[in-house]
């Protein structure tokens, strides 16, 4: 990537062609192991909620000590 970088002249096609990545999927044709339940599903997507909206809440919910407090000095 970096002697892409240090060539300026390179044409559009030699250019993409330079950063393209080989991409080779792995593509599994067979059933899962084990298979996922619904209160499992549910669960997982309620630790990913919590996960993201806490520390939103935290802030929201402390904006008004923000609020109070004098700027720092610097």
């Amino acid at each position: 990537m970096y002697s892409v970088l240090r060539k300026p002249s390179l044409t559009k096609s030699v250019f993409l062609k330079a950063i393209q990545q080989d991409h080779r999927s792995t593509i599994y044709s067979k059933p899962p192991k084990e298979k996922i339940g619904p209160v499992q599903s549910v669960f997982a997507m309620c630790v990913f909620a919590v996960t993201l909206l806490a520390p939103a809440g935290w802030i929201m919910h402390h904006i008004p000590d923000y609020r109070q407090r004098s700027p720092p000095r610097s």
